[in-house]
């Protein structure tokens, strides 16, 4: 794809002015665009990105003189050429008319419905990121070339427009609309502008930045806990950052139909409604975390992002990983007790390492970076990898040296673009530690090691490899900061950290040393594969005694079961292993091994099943009947989120106990009698386990029903649970035909979590191929990701066909399906070669 980087050296742009005139009723737009531009030398030509819209007339501007200029549109490139009628150098000026749709692929310049008083509506809003600004206005669309922009749009006086500014000027007009004229921005990328127009209410917390929530017509009221953190969230960052924001105002703005979780527009954020809008009854901790996590994501994007731009999408992860990071770390500030960073390790560092797994990976920094996409194969490495790494680089060189690195890049990058190289030597330099050398060994090599250990008299010997599922021969080492605990016959535990660059290492060990553990706090992004069974048996007093911390308890069991799938340990040496985690009291290691547990009941034959179900229900009983069943008044946040995380894990296990009460609850919630958020997923999931039509058709209603995103989710989440074939045809249909663009894939993916839909789905996929191909490309690349490694299991001959034929025929798919066929190659790996005996 065309990104002008041929203009590199010879144009810029310098100001974009925009003027809309959309038309919310035939979902059309015309638009004009005046563009400022520096040649700095004898120009001829000027390339632009466009797609999607058709150009009327395109004007040079000089001297207050206006010369029509012939132009050429190669669509297959993206790309206008525009000749202009003399070679000019400095200043140009070009003006183009055009015009286009308000499409409905939540992409670009596009229309979200929503309800007022149960009329159907429409609002429209924008997403650019990566390179969809040139389907709302002809731009060099490249992060690099920063310009400032001026909007002004022409609408119905009854609505409101918002842009990343505040509004300057706003004049009615005797058509009936108004002229609405924003202030111009700050100079930023063109994937960062913002418009939108529409029906919205406001609330507003005024201050030196104002900060306001923006809702569909009568939702402003639960937009107040986001508006109340977002000032929080802000607040932090621009202390932590050290460079004011420069921006009057910040948006947060819900947006009914949105592909993403959310967008950093500068100065006006977007969000999907179940990660902004809080309703004090439906909506649950759980949730109620994720929206402060991804409010304090978007919020650090303004300066990581927004203010200083990777120079190339190569550089992405300079956006993403940081906004991951410290969108836990704003959190875990407030809410220190919501213990945030286990969640971190739970949410990021464990998928990424599910990921990054693979032979099928990528590298943080992504080699070419002209056209970098956030998809299926990428977005677990460049935001929950790239996060992990900098947790571990912050760990290594201590709190005060990153700020202060931090700081220093912000400021000299400011309203530029910045590489990595930029980053590490700024941090390096406030650290006067091997910054560069370290991230580089992370950050542009894929894959990540594991450390083999085994004690030999006083030492430790430390060795290092690649780790994969599927094992081969990797020539990769990684300079890993290496922490590791031991532990004395009294009971005291020992540290000591050092940086293992080579690919073997000793340590000295003083006697008596009963026990050790290496990647202490789990604050490293390796595994550990203890070669001598005795050290993985001395490990598991520690476990049953709790001597070592929750984090460490956690990535004994991730690691183990990495092992346990890529066939080094079998099954039942997994489940004998989990007996340690009986008195398990922790919400971390309990997550993972839930999580484990169904893997295993979904992946296994039947014959594995007793073992497996017998194992998951002992523990998640242990755990529940410590806790209650039901949510208790001032119980620990962790608390809460764990009960509703394996409270139906415990029912589709086969709980007696649990399967009582769950029914019990979905009994009265279909009475019309209130249900805690807190287990209210659970409840509505036990209900479709188990039910009949009539639950189907009255899930249904609730979700017609429902003002909250939130809730509505939870309802399209348990619709995949059901069991009886007639109920699971009917969903299939339901899914295609009904249910909003923007929430199609969720539950596609969660029927494959349920054993009797598994055998429904893949004949159904391909059936509907080019429904499911009309997809956000995204969505379609998750759902191929899931079904794949799953159904791919009894059809193996067939889904292996289809992906080489389909690859052929969608090659920009590529990634997404040799990720899915590696994840399947190992799911019939594990499935052939392990063994509970």
């Amino acid at each position: 794809m065309m990104n002008t980087a041929e203009n590199i050296q010879k144009l810029y742009p310098v100001h974009y002015q925009i003027k809309l005139v959309p038309d919310l009723n035939q979902f059309t737009f015309t638009g004009t665009v005046l563009i400022d531009l520096i040649a700095h030398e004898p120009a001829t030509e000027i390339q632009l990105n466009i797609v999607d819209i058709a150009v009327r007339k395109c004007t040079w501007i000089v001297n207050n003189q206006k010369k029509i200029c012939e132009f050429y549109i190669n669509s297959e490139e993206e790309q206008m050429k525009i000749l202009l009628p003399e070679p000019t150098q400095g200043s140009i000026q070009i003006s183009i008319d055009y015009h286009g749709q308000i499409n409905s692929t939540m992409r670009g310049f596009y229309r979200c419905k929503y309800r007022v008083d149960g009329k159907e509506k429409y609002m429209a809003v924008t997403q650019f990121q990566e390179s969809d600004a040139r389907s709302a206005f002809p731009c060099i669309d490249h992060p690099a070339y920063k310009a400032t922009f001026g909007i002004e749009m022409i609408i119905d006086h009854h609505l409101t427009a918002i842009s990343n500014q505040f509004i300057a000027e706003e004049t009615y007009l005797e058509s009936g609309k108004k002229r609405v004229l924003f202030h111009r921005t700050p100079k930023m990328s063109t994937y960062l502008l913002f418009f939108g127009v529409g029906e919205f209410d406001c609330l507003q917390d005024i201050g030196n930045v104002t900060i306001r929530a923006l809702t569909p017509p009568s939702m402003s009221q639960y937009a107040r806990c986001a508006l109340e953190f977002g000032r929080k969230s802000f607040d932090f960052c621009q202390a932590y950052y050290g460079v004011p924001y420069p921006l009057p105002k910040l948006d947060l703005i819900a947006v009914p139909d949105f592909a993403f979780g959310a967008m950093e527009n500068w100065g006006a954020m977007t969000f999907r409604e179940n990660l902004l809008l809080v309703f004090p009854e439906l909506t649950s901790n759980a949730n109620l975390e994720r929206i402060y996590e991804v409010i304090s994501h978007e919020i650090a994007h303004q300066w990581f992002g927004d203010l200083v731009t990777p120079k190339s999408w190569k550089y992405l992860w300079l956006n993403e990983s940081f906004a991951t990071y410290f969108g836990y770390r704003v959190v875990a500030n407030y809410y220190p007790d919501w213990c945030v960073w286990e969640r971190f390790l739970y949410n990021e560092s464990a998928s990424a390492m599910s990921r990054d797994g693979l032979h099928e990976t990528v590298a943080i920094e992504i080699p070419g970076g002209e056209h970098v996409v956030i998809n299926a194969s990428t977005a677990p490495i460049i935001y929950n990898k790239g996060g992990s790494i900098l947790r571990q680089i912050n760990g290594y060189i201590g709190d005060n040296a990153f700020q202060q690195g931090i700081q220093h890049f912000l400021r000299q990058f400011a309203y530029d673009t910045a590489t990595s190289d930029h980053l590490w030597e700024s941090l390096e330099n406030l650290s006067q530690q091997p910054v560069v050398r370290i991230m580089k060994g992370w950050v542009e090599q894929l894959g990540f090691p594991e450390i083999q250990v085994e004690k030999q008299g006083n030492q430790l010997i430390l060795s290092q490899n690649r780790f994969t599922y599927i094992p081969n021969t990797f020539d990769q080492q990684w300079p890993i900061p290496v922490s590791i605990s031991m532990v004395d016959a009294q009971g005291n535990i020992s540290s000591t950290k050092f940086l293992m660059e080579t690919q073997t290492a000793a340590i000295d060990i003083q006697e008596p040393m009963v026990a050790y553990k290496l990647n202490e706090g789990q604050s490293g992004f390796y595994r550990v594969w203890y070669k001598q069974v005795e050290d993985r048996h001395n490990l598991c007093n520690l476990i049953r005694e709790q001597k070592i911390s929750p984090q460490d308890r956690f990535g004994i069991e991730n690691d183990l079961f990495a092992y346990v799938k890529s066939n080094r340990l079998s099954v039942s040496e997994y489940l004998n292993f989990l007996s340690n985690y009986e008195q398990e009291c922790h919400f971390l290691p309990l997550l993972s091994i839930s999580d484990h547990i169904h893997s295993l009941y979904i992946i296994m034959n039947d014959s594995y099943k007793s073992e497996i179900t017998k194992t998951g229900v002992r523990l998640i009983e242990n755990m529940l009947n410590r806790i209650g069943y039901e949510p208790q008044a001032n119980e620990p946040h962790p608390v809460s989120i764990l009960r509703d995380y394996i409270l139906f894990q415990g029912v589709s296990l086969g709980s007696e106990s649990l399967t009582v009460f769950t029914q019990n609850q979905y009994q009265n919630l279909r009475k019309g009698q209130s249900i805690h958020p807190n287990i209210m997923k659970s409840i509505y999931q036990t209900g479709a386990f188990f039910g009949k039509t009539d639950d189907f058709e009255w899930m249904q209603y609730q979700i017609d029903k429902t003002q909250s995103e939130h809730q509505r989710l939870n309802i399209l989440s348990a619709l995949a649970y059901f069991q009886p074939k007639e109920i699971l045809i009917q969903l299939q249909k339901y899914i295609l035909e009904t249910i909003p663009s923007r929430n199609k894939y969720l539950v596609v993916i969660k029927m494959t979590d349920n054993p009797c839909a598994i055998p429904l789905i893949w004949d159904w996929y391909i059936r509907n191929l080019n429904v499911f191909e009309q997809f956000h490309p995204v969505h379609h690349e998750r759902v191929i990701e899931a079904i794949v490694p799953i159904c791919g299991l009894e059809k193996t001959a067939e889904v292996k066909a289809f992906i080489s034929s389909y690859e052929k025929q969608h090659p920009a798919l590529a990634d997404t399906l040799h990720l899915s066929l590696e994840k399947l190659n190992i799911n019939l790996q594990f499935r052939s070669d392990a063994k509970i005996n």
